[in-house]
């Protein structure tokens, strides 16, 4: 008895979001992932998607203020990337077009392509509001846990994140869960006063700066825009591919597979067409969305040459590049 409220303290009383008085599509967390949620209204022939809602394991946030008037409404949720392993999502089988950092975007209901910049598809599933328009979407995982033990689960594993032993993440307390709580509110330095929001933004930060989900991913950790290639060797022969845009605090994901090289090269560019991040290796590039093979001759061939920096993939699945404004962050 006394653990289970010790780790109430250390979790910031393990207080409880009830849905957002007026709210009218709201969202719940009952993993242990920290999620971000898009939602789509669909009303023929039109669609209006939005994103991203974050939500913290155990609480729950407004994803829709408007009456669910519309005729469909679809949502995706996704696993935050301070998360190790595989990604999660929660979606389903209909293709909506989305962006990496925080969106809204009004287009057809069933365009061929994401023609919008930056934007790409993922799949979203309809949510069952049964005609109401006010409604309550809990985000589960097997087996289904209490808003309580979802916030229990959820620090866990983000302990686990953040280096600290941890044992099988769920919502029972234990000793090396109040202690690596302690520990990491001590070394953060958290006030005494300090509750869940502070707690799992510290936890997140922290564990982004350590994860390194499969593939291979760009953070922009400038205030600026930025345009990213990458230069890779893939049967022998040099390959750049780009570009991907890469909004202010956000990050995108320009590989999603596990790497399988020695070596990735990264270029980011600003608006004004000057290197953030660049280096020694080089590649070709356009002006234009791109993918090159082979990196000789490239003005000869009517394209642009540009030196690309070498970051460290050799032997890892997974590669976060954080870009500072004084570049790439070793």
């Amino acid at each position: 008895m006394r653990l289970t409220f010790s780790l109430a303290v250390l979790l910031g009383l393990l207080a409880c979001s009830i849905a957002p008085a007026k709210a009218a599509l709201t969202l719940c967390n009952r993993t242990s992932y920290i999620l971000y949620a898009a939602t789509s209204a669909i009303q023929s022939p039109r669609s209006q998607t939005q994103g991203w809602t974050r939500i913290i394991p155990g609480e729950c946030q407004l994803a829709r203020k408007e009456p669910l008037t519309a005729e469909t409404y679809l949502v995706h949720a996704r696993s935050s990337l301070a998360h190790s392993g595989p990604a999660r999502a929660w979606g389903g089988a209909y293709p909506v077009c989305v962006k990496d950092a925080n969106f809204t975007i009004a287009q057809g209901v069933t365009p061929l392509y994401c023609t919008a910049e930056d934007t790409f598809a993922l799949p979203f599933a309809p949510l069952d509001n049964r005609g109401k328009s006010v409604w309550i979407m809990n985000f589960d995982e097997k087996p289904v846990m209490s808003p309580i033990e979802a916030q229990l689960a959820g620090a866990k594993r983000l302990l686990a994140d953040n280096g600290y032993k941890i044992g099988r993440i769920d919502g029972k307390p234990d000793k090396l869960t109040g202690l690596g709580l302690a520990d990491f509110r001590r070394r953060m330095k958290l006030a005494a006063t300090a509750g869940n929001t502070e707690l799992f933004d510290a936890l997140e930060r922290e564990a982004r700066t350590k994860i390194a989900p499969a593939g291979y991913t760009v953070c922009n950790e400038t205030r600026e825009v930025l345009q990213v290639a990458l230069g890779m060797m893939e049967g022998g022969k040099p390959l750049s591919r780009g570009w991907w845009t890469v909004q202010p605090g956000a990050c995108a994901k320009a590989i999603t597979t596990p790497l399988h090289s020695d070596a990735a090269y990264l270029l980011a560019l600003r608006k004004n067409g000057s290197a953030v991040v660049g280096g020694a290796a080089h590649f070709c590039t356009t002006s234009a969305a791109f993918e090159i093979r082979g990196a000789e001759n490239c003005v000869t061939r009517g394209l642009n040459d540009a030196g690309f920096a070498a970051t460290p993939v050799k032997g890892v699945s997974g590669y976060v590049a954080h870009i500072s404004p004084a570049g790439l962050k070793r």
